[in-house]
């Protein structure tokens, strides 16, 4: 993948509202003042057990994908309509039903006002994507798999919301603020992903959408280790509030300190800087997708964007890494900015030979090595 361009996501004209906590699980709303009228969403399910999407001739992208996003220019849409389900007969075995379908590309321009993508499958195939292709230089440490193939096949573990106790239950009974047109998804306080719309019309409808998303491992162990999450507080000073204008300046002062501390909590994916690529227009909008710095010491979130030509966000959609991942990132990343050579690799990540090789063997990545390199 070429290197794309360093930026900051551009969060203007959204600020949060105070939390909402059930068991262990914090969603924290974003609200918009001015929607963004020139940009809908809606979804098309799919029915399929597994979809197959062609990248190109020689590269396929599998996983199970629950629903397409379709972006659409109101001023030339229509009306639109979800397609429907399998129907099947209750003695049928699995192996009878079981659909494949085949997808061209995970972005899609449908026709000049229409954009079809597939929601944080764009973004982690940048991340499968990182030295998917191999070695470019034929280095003598490099099996013969890697060096005619390169890492295919690349796979990678994922959850669905359904998996994260108590995440059902907090969609289902969490108010919905009438200006909302996102949610900050934290498990057990760890920040887990984060979801932004155009329009408030358009979140109401993708709402029950976040228990169809892909979470990593580590929040589903925290989800499991620590069922619950601290409710949060603030007390007002009623000594100093004396009149409708007083109480009204100190609750607009609580939800600055509210929107501040989201911000705070957040921070790995609101002030991180991540490496965007854009993938395909529509109108005055771009569609793009980033991954992160792979600092094994932040957090590490992927994901797609869609910002209007201020570079404001009008959609979001975010994935967290796990630890492990962001290492495997980290190191590949690494490995193709200095060409594969092992030793400049090394040299980069600030270690030795030896330990470079340990590292990739135990993250997962010693099929890339002959067996007798050490």
């Amino acid at each position: 993948m070429k290197r794309g361009e360093q930026l900051r996501l551009d969060f203007t004209g959204l600020r949060a509202a105070p939390s909402q906590v059930v068991g262990n699980v914090r969603l924290v709303p974003l609200v918009r003042d001015e929607p963004i009228e020139a940009l809908r969403l809606y979804t098309v399910p799919y029915s399929a057990d597994l979809t197959t999407v062609r990248l190109d001739d020689h590269t396929a992208y599998t996983a199970y994908v629950p629903h397409a996003l379709v972006v659409e220019l109101p001023k030339h849409g229509g009306s639109h309509t979800s397609l429907g389900a399998q129907l099947v007969r209750p003695k049928d075995k699995p192996e009878s039903v079981f659909r494949v379908q085949v997808l061209q590309r995970l972005a899609r321009r449908e026709d000049p006002s229409r954009l079809r993508l597939l929601p944080q499958h764009l973004a982690l195939d940048a991340y499968l994507s990182v030295g998917f292709a191999g070695p470019n230089v034929p280095w003598p440490e490099y099996s013969r798999e890697v060096l005619s193939q390169g890492l295919s096949p690349r796979s990678e573990r994922s959850y669905r919301g359904t998996d994260i106790p108590g995440l059902d239950d907090a969609l289902r009974v969490f108010e919905l603020h009438p200006q909302q047109v996102g949610v900050l998804v934290f498990v057990a306080d760890a920040f887990a992903s984060a979801f932004i719309a155009p329009h408030p019309a358009d979140y109401r409808r993708l709402h029950r959408t976040l228990l169809q998303n892909m979470y990593g491992e580590l929040l589903v162990q925290y989800a499991v280790l620590q069922p619950e999450t601290s409710a949060l507080w603030q007390r007002l000073d009623a000594a100093s509030i004396d009149s409708l204008d007083a109480l009204s300046q100190a609750i607009d002062g609580v939800r600055r300190e509210w929107s501040a501390f989201a911000a705070l909590m957040a921070s790995g994916l609101m002030t991180a800087e991540v490496e965007a690529h854009t993938v395909n227009r529509l109108g005055g909008f771009r569609l793009m997708r980033f991954l992160p710095s792979f600092h094994p010491d932040a957090e590490n979130h992927v994901g797609e964007a869609i910002v209007d030509a201020d570079g404001r966000l009008a959609y979001l959609e975010t994935f967290r890494l796990s630890a492990a991942q962001a290492r495997r990132g980290r190191l590949l990343a690494t490995l193709v900015a200095a060409d594969w050579e092992l030793d400049a690799t090394a040299q980069a990540l600030q270690t030795t030979r030896p330990e470079l090789l340990a590292r990739l063997r135990n993250n997962g990545l010693g099929q890339l090595l002959r067996s007798h390199v050490r």
